[in-house]
């Protein structure tokens, strides 16, 4: 006998019971599909992952992750992992909770995100073998959670700022409370606080560094330091379309000869050094490290090994346009001749590979290695969208700052900037101040230095908020000579009394210290490495100013901001900020990336230069009295292609405009800030990654006050060397550069007092 729960209606429309079935807990259970696990093995799963990994998300993945998501999607979505698309449906949402979590391009545990966090939380929201859309978390749920869970951890995850993290809690409520002063946003990272980051040659991918930093590392880290240098150069190299297989008709040759091998239109091979052997009287192109042998003989450097240079015959390109010098890293073009004895060495015959090998490389053409931009780097040249993903590789997921990566935060760095910059526009709390000061070689022990800080100062007081400099950055040295090297406690008192009379000055003009950010960038003469270095070049990157010496000049922003009234303002209160040299700024994340370095680098390259050559190439000269941009081009040049060529009679310019484009080729080329071997410029081993310029910066500080001032972009990065804040022989003139960020454009400034 049926019960009336089981009666069914007598309309065929429906088809429904007569009365409804009870909810209980029996009915959800049979209605839920029940999955049976079976072993998947990971060479199977294979080409689904590469489909969905590599050519949807440009994305690759490892072995032991691979047996890790074959497991997973063996266990939860059975045997219907392929008929039914099952597992693709999985992997693509793990792609997109990697990516969002800041993962890195290699989907490995523990690089860049966790992905045993990402299963768990996509397992937790699984039914049938499938991703509930609805309840699945969201990228930003994940995102914070690896964020928490890797926060203390030194990886290349996206690591963010308290602003950025509040972000993400706020759009989750629907109601963002964004820090409404562009201001807000600036962030300033010491040499000491980057990641130190490698570049493996075998995964082709920058890593954190496992060691734990040291100033007394082991003795392997110096070589580890200049094998770094030379892998990211020839990764760089080899993502030049000059030395690609596939090669368009418009190329240009760089290092052509009428006995060339290189033809226009065919790729350019690099030779390693041991290959030379057995190969007497052919061409080859190297790339390699110039150094001097004990005996004083030029070689040529790879990982492979070192060979003799005979450079009396060769052609610099392009014309004087870079210096030379031992430590760079070159590409040089010519023939090797086989010898039975090195010449000039004791080592006979050929030592084989890690050693010197016998004979001679003739050079007949030498270049710097071309410089890359900074989209091509991170892989974002190409993108319709700012958030889809390129297909043209690059390191955009790599945090090289510790600010987030491009690709994880680059987008919605963007946005937030542009709300503010709309949401402000016009506003009456000066929220239109784009502008950065920049003063160079600040000795306050000169005369003549208050004067001039007390008129530019002065100057940008009486201009209107709107018009004022949202930072100052002050560079060192500040002091002419060393003081504190044999000075005793009498050189340490002088020194903190010309950062009192300082404060002095900067409490006369309370306007500017409510609303502004002051940075301080020491150089070699200021303590505490003038102490042992008596003088002579410092071990960089080095630490601040130490608090002894600036507590009166923190008291006198602490007494300005006292004062302000901010009941009608979002802008945050003013501060002073004491960094290291080298450094970096940023603004808004990853979107503006400012290198600072104080260094005498145009003096070092001239001592120190081999060979000196003419002719620019690829760069945008910025002309300070009308503010026009002209590019100059040279003929022979690898970005030739891209930049219109301009004849040598079309243009002259002056002595100094062309030391200093030199200067810039030279600096940038080299993707270093000191391209020098440690006897003439000693450097933290375990540090040498916080001196890279890859990926290059979108503006970078050149302080040398050796050079003229100027300020001009090459391959999209703006050069600014701000010279001497006091010009020599002028000592009623104040000199500085004037930086408007959003425009990526400088300008030098002269007043007179």
């Amino acid at each position: 006998m049926m019960m009336d729960s089981d009666l069914v209606s007598s309309s065929p429309a429906f088809g429904s019971p007569a009365h409804p079935l009870r909810k209980n807990k029996s009915n959800h259970l049979t209605a839920r599909t029940s999955i049976l696990p079976i072993l998947l093995p990971p060479s199977t799963l294979r080409p689904v992952a590469f489909r969905t990994f590599t050519r949807k998300h440009n994305l690759t993945i490892s072995s032991s992750a691979l047996q890790t998501l074959a497991t997973f999607v063996g266990r939860n979505c059975g045997s219907g992992w392929r008929e039914e698309g099952l597992a693709e449906r999985v992997l693509d949402e793990v792609a997109k909770s990697w990516k969002k979590a800041g993962g890195g391009v290699i989907i490995e545990e523990g690089k860049g995100a966790s992905l045993k966090t990402i299963l768990q939380t996509i397992e937790g929201n699984m039914s049938g073998g499938r991703v509930i859309i609805g309840k699945a978390a969201t990228p930003d749920d994940v995102s914070l959670r690896v964020l928490n869970q890797y926060r203390d951890r030194a990886h290349l995850d996206i690591q963010l700022s308290p602003c950025a993290a509040t972000t993400l809690e706020d759009r989750e409520q629907g109601d963002p409370d964004l820090p409404a002063h562009p201001r807000s946003w600036i962030k300033v990272v010491d040499a000491f606080d980057i990641p130190r980051l490698t570049y493996n040659a075998d995964k082709k991918y920058f890593e954190a560094a496992k060691s734990k930093p040291s100033l007394f590392p082991q003795p392997c880290h110096k070589t580890a330091l200049f094998r770094d240098r030379y892998n990211v150069i020839y990764q760089r190299l080899l993502r030049n379309e000059s030395f690609q297989v596939t090669l368009g008709s418009s190329s240009v040759a760089l290092l052509s000869r009428p006995s060339s091998s290189f033809a226009a239109n065919q790729c350019y091979k690099l030779t390693p050094i041991a290959n030379l052997l057995g190969r007497s009287g052919t061409s080859h192109l190297l790339l390699g490290m110039l150094s001097v042998s004990p005996t004083g003989d030029l070689s040529l450097t790879d990982l492979t090994g070192s060979i003799a240079l005979e450079l009396s015959h060769a052609r610099m390109i392009p014309e004087d346009g870079a210096w030379f010098a031992p430590g760079m890293i070159v590409l040089i073009d010519g023939i090797y001749e086989e010898e039975e004895t090195m010449k000039g060495s004791t080592l006979g015959g050929n030592s084989g590979i890690g050693g010197a090998i016998g004979g001679r490389f003739v050079g007949v053409s030498i270049c710097g290695p071309p410089c890359e931009r900074r989209d091509l780097s991170l892989g974002t040249n190409n993108r319709q969208n700012a958030a889809e993903v390129s297909s043209s590789g690059g390191f955009g997921w790599v945090d090289f700052l510790g600010v987030g990566s491009e690709r994880a935060q680059g987008h919605r760095m963007r946005q937030i900037q542009a709300k503010c910059l709309r949401d402000l526009h016009g506003g009456k709390d000066g929220s239109r101040r784009t502008k950065i000061a920049i003063m160079g070689e600040v000795n306050l022990d000169h005369v003549k230095t208050l004067d001039a800080l007390k008129r530019l100062f002065g100057l940008y007081s009486d201009l209107s908020l709107g018009e004022r400099p949202t930072v100052f950055i002050l560079i060192g040295n500040f002091v002419q000579k060393v003081m504190i090297n044999g000075g005793g406690q009498a050189g340490g008192i002088e020194y903190k009394e010309y950062f009192d009379s300082l404060a002095m000055i900067l409490s006369e003009f309370p306007s500017l210290l409510q609303r502004s950010t002051f940075i301080f960038v020491p150089g070699d003469n200021d303590p505490w490495s003038s102490a042992f270095s008596a003088g002579a070049a410092a071990t960089i990157p080095r630490q601040a100013v130490p608090e002894l010496f600036t507590s009166r000049v923190k008291r006198a922003f602490a007494t300005a901001n006292a004062e302000s009234d901010r009941s009608q303002t979002s802008e945050p209160m003013g501060e002073a900020i004491w960094t290291t040299n080298p450094s970096h700024i940023t603004l808004f994340g990853p979107v503006h990336d400012i290198a600072i370095v104080r260094d005498d680098i145009s003096g070092r390259l001239r001592r120190n230069a081999i060979s000196i050559g003419q002719d620019m190439d690829n760069f945008t000269a910025i002309d300070d009295a009308t503010g026009n941009q002209k590019d100059i081009a040279s003929p022979g040049s690898l970005t030739e292609a891209r930049t219109p060529r301009i004849g040598a009679e079309s243009y002259s310019v002056s002595s100094a405009v062309h030391m200093s484009r030199k200067l810039v080729k030279t600096i940038l080329d080299q993707g270093t800030m000191s391209p020098f071997p440690l006897s003439l410029r000693p450097i933290l081993w375990d540090y040498a990654s916080s001196l890279q310029l890859y990926p290059l910066p979108s503006s970078f500080i050149l302080a040398d006050p050796e050079a003229a001032p100027f300020c001009m972009t090459y391959e999209g990065c703006h050069v600014m060397n701000p010279g001497r804040l006091i010009p020599e022989g002028d000592l009623s003139s104040v000199r500085w550069v004037e930086y408007d960020v959003f425009r990526n454009r400088g300008r030098v400034r002269e007043t007179h007092y």
